[in-house]
């Protein structure tokens, strides 16, 4: 896979050396683009179609998908499965796209899923801490297996104008 710079490259590999902490579907972080050394080495020959695709092969054909998905919810739910299975894939469809992905994965589309949120859940993609867990929530936390960069504590009231969402907030 080519790539544009190193942090990229540095995030793509501790991805690779971590795949299997990185959630349900991360043999994709790559998908296709995984080489048939790297799938070999990672134990991913047989889990990935046979074909080495470059990043620009993957996003064509992504692309493809995404404009043939019918209706703006249908996009954004598209690309949620893209942003979860191939990050890099994913920042590179928006940033290639912007013009045309931004309203999808941004308002207005976006508040329509956070509206629809249990309808469209696939996976999670927070934590959900309630009155619940007083007094177990260094546990509670301890149950996340995934590397944290960045913590969002929210009470869910007035996301992106539309009131209290609740967990819908997760959208």
């Amino acid at each position: 896979m080519k790539s544009t710079n190193g942090a990229e490259e540095k995030r793509c590999k501790k991805n690779e050396e971590n795949y299997a902490q990185q959630g349900p579907l991360s043999y994709n972080n790559k998908g296709t683009a995984f080489t048939h050394e790297e799938r070999e080495r990672l134990g991913l020959t047989g889990l990935l179609p046979p074909v080495v695709e470059t990043l620009e092969q993957q996003a064509e054909r992504a692309l493809a998908q995404f404009r043939h998905s019918p209706t703006s919810i249908d996009k954004y739910n598209f690309l949620t499965v893209i942003r979860y299975t191939n990050e890099v894939l994913f920042y590179y469809l928006l940033t290639q796209n912007l013009v045309e992905i931004v309203p999808i994965v941004y308002t207005p589309t976006v508040g329509q899923a956070c509206r629809e949120w249990g309808r469209h859940y696939k996976w999670s993609e927070g934590m959900y801490i309630t009155r619940n867990e007083k007094g177990k929530i260094r546990s509670v936390l301890d149950n996340w297996k995934r590397d944290v960069s960045i913590i969002v504590v929210t009470d869910g009231s007035r996301i992106l104008g539309l009131g209290d969402l609740g967990a819908g907030g997760l959208g």
